[in-house]
């Protein structure tokens, strides 16, 4: 292994064209090995999550959207022990004689064997109301990652405390915002890179469950003639919110003046800072990441039943909302669809950052490819997603399950309408999850029955995230089911061929490295990701990036851009281990692990 020292400070000020030559530029992709058999179990209940519960209203009298939405997940390490733990986002109900029992989320301890323990009134995180979505970052830099979570009414910002508990910051640190709004995904980020962690919050709608309308009242509030929970059609829209950390603590909402609260949508008003102004976009999951590859973080949003949003960074503290023009808003047809969970990740392997956004019924899972010039194009139905359209999707994951180092899919699936349930519409309520595997040449394989997906008892599936929870190097999925246990699906077999995991440790930028582009190049095979806050519904994944390496027993070079605009590379790194990378000092630690079972 040989570490580069020469930092590239310059690529602060390097045009996108240039980082893309040096940096993003990938070869032609070479051959890689063979898929194994991968398949997932579900071990739920002898992990011991099967003694969380959703709750989300009654279960079968659901009477408000806001009781069918569900909530996210969180795959983080809050005690910095290297083993991921849980955290499940919970909801609430409208039952008044059972106020005084609300629930709250859930924090589950890895126990580093296979099995977790709550530790939620151990850690503080006794908040409860009506939870939607998280995000995970060190937002002031103290070495521990501190988490959010959106919520009809008034979010939560809770500190970590570096000894296993938390602290509510929200009213200190400014960013509970007002009570009346309806957050849903969220994502921390620096979109100043000034080394501190930022916070962008989507909105969804305003809503009034003393003034709205009850299932069947209106148009908006049947399916298929059967009265139903209303909306979002018919209620005004939310307008998104960021705020910009000042360093001490404390953040400044700078919706308006960034641009970011200036909606675009239906023509119903709302209050926006001292205007009334056109409604926002029905807003759901949110994502950032740097699209058109100038180093600065951008941020998409899924909207329900609305365009979905761009919001391209103009390096000055303001950003542009660009989807219609990128080709990012509508589908191929131009229909805006309802749009739900968002993914991430280089699919088809040029460097780019493609997109895949999760819809309703009868709408195909939209792919967006990039074009690699600040476009896309819509390839869903080229791709192969068209083969499953009779599913409402909402969690959803770029992951590569087999380490064959190509991106492959997961969806979580579930209906909204609990309604439906007996089945004359020939619609379910429980739906199944779906794995698609990259055939490497821009198209998708539904392998759900290969990999035994198909065989896990179907859910209400909602937020979804992804990460090795075991440490034996192939990633693991946790789902926050609507009205019941969540399911923690293990990855069996991927581990079979090779991988490498990257853990980036900012100095310079944020703690969290959140940003952070790492290349890894083996042969002529050369991947990309990015360390991410938020993204699929409402949920996190695992902030230590995993690479599948196939065959291959190295990797030839590792480059790693931090948000600072320094690089560092290495090379002749080997498989199968954990590398600490830290801002500046290059590679800390090395780990293998062994399988957890």
């Amino acid at each position: 292994m040989a570490r580069h020292s020469s930092l590239a400070q310059s690529a602060l000020a390097a045009p996108a064209s240039a980082l893309a030559q040096t940096l993003l530029a990938l070869p032609p992709a070479g051959p890689v090995a063979g898929a194994n058999p991968v398949t997932f179990t579900d071990i739920t209940s002898e992990s011991g999550l099967d003694r969380a519960r959703n709750v989300s209203g009654a279960p079968q009298n659901k009477r408000f959207l806001l009781e069918e939405m569900g909530c996210g997940v969180a795959f983080i390490d809050y005690d910095n022990d290297g083993w991921l733990d849980i955290f499940l986002v919970n909801g609430a109900t409208f039952d008044e004689s059972s106020q005084n029992q609300r629930p709250a989320s859930y924090l589950f301890r890895n126990n580093r064997d296979g099995t977790f323990t709550d530790v939620t009134g151990k850690a503080g995180l006794t908040h409860s109301g009506w939870g939607q979505a998280c995000c995970a970052g060190d937002y002031d830099n103290d070495g521990f990652d501190d988490l959010f979570v959106t919520y009809w009414g008034r979010n939560v910002l809770y500190h970590n405390n570096g000894d296993g508990t938390f602290t509510d910051v929200s009213a200190r640190a400014g960013v509970a915002g007002s009570a009346d709004r309806w957050g849903a995904g969220c994502c921390f980020l620096d979109y100043d890179r000034d080394g501190h962690l930022d916070l962008f919050v989507a909105n969804y709608v305003a809503f009034d469950p003393e003034r709205a309308p009850r299932p069947g009242e209106s148009a908006y509030c049947r399916y298929s003639n059967i009265p139903v929970p209303c909306g979002p059609q018919g209620f005004a829209g939310g307008t998104n919110l960021l705020y910009r950390n000042r360093g001490d603590g404390t953040f400044e909402d700078v919706s308006e003046k960034s641009g970011i609260a200036t909606p675009r949508g239906s023509s119903s008003p709302v209050f926006v800072g001292q205007n009334w102004r056109p409604a926002g976009s029905y807003g759901m999951g949110a994502a950032a990441a740097d699209f058109d590859n100038d180093g600065w973080p951008d941020i998409y949003v899924a909207c329900d039943t609305a365009p979905s949003l761009l919001y391209r960074n103009n390096h000055d503290g303001t950003f542009s909302e660009v989807a219609v023009p990128a080709g990012c808003a509508f589908d191929e047809s131009g229909a805006a669809l309802s749009g739900m969970g968002v993914a991430v990740g280089d699919y088809d392997g040029d460097g780019w950052f493609d997109i895949v956004r999760t819809n309703f019924w009868d709408q195909v899972t939209t792919l967006y490819r990039n074009n690699g010039d600040g476009t896309f194009h819509d390839s869903s139905l080229a791709a192969g997603l068209g083969v499953n359209r009779k599913y409402v999707g909402f969690g959803a994951g770029f992951f590569d399950y087999d380490n064959d180092g190509w991106k492959d899919i997961f969806l979580a699936n579930g209906h909204v309408y609990a309604q439906i349930g007996d089945g004359k519409l020939h619609v379910s309520y429980k739906e199944p999850k779906i794995l698609y595997r990259n055939l490497r040449d821009g198209r998708f394989e539904d392998i759900s029955s290969k990999a035994g997906v198909s065989a896990l008892p179907p859910q209400v599936g909602r937020g979804c995230a992804f990460g090795d929870f075991d440490n034996d190097g192939d990633v693991d999925i946790v789902i926050n089911n609507l009205d019941g246990p969540p399911s923690l699906l293990r990855n069996d077999g991927g581990n079979r061929n090779n991988w490498l995991m990257v853990k980036c440790t900012g100095t310079r930028s944020n703690r969290s490295a959140i940003g952070t582009r790492v290349r890894v190049l083996t042969g002529e095979r050369a991947q990309i990701d990015e360390v991410m806050s938020g993204s699929s519904y409402y949920s996190q994944n695992d902030l230590r990036l995993h690479f599948g390496l196939g065959g291959a027993s190295k990797a030839d070079l590792i480059e790693v851009l931090w948000p600072s605009g320094i690089k560092e590379s290495f090379r002749d790194i080997e498989a199968n281990q954990l590398l600490a990378i830290r801002e500046t000092k290059g590679i800390v630690s090395r780990s293998r692990f062994r399988a957890a079972r």
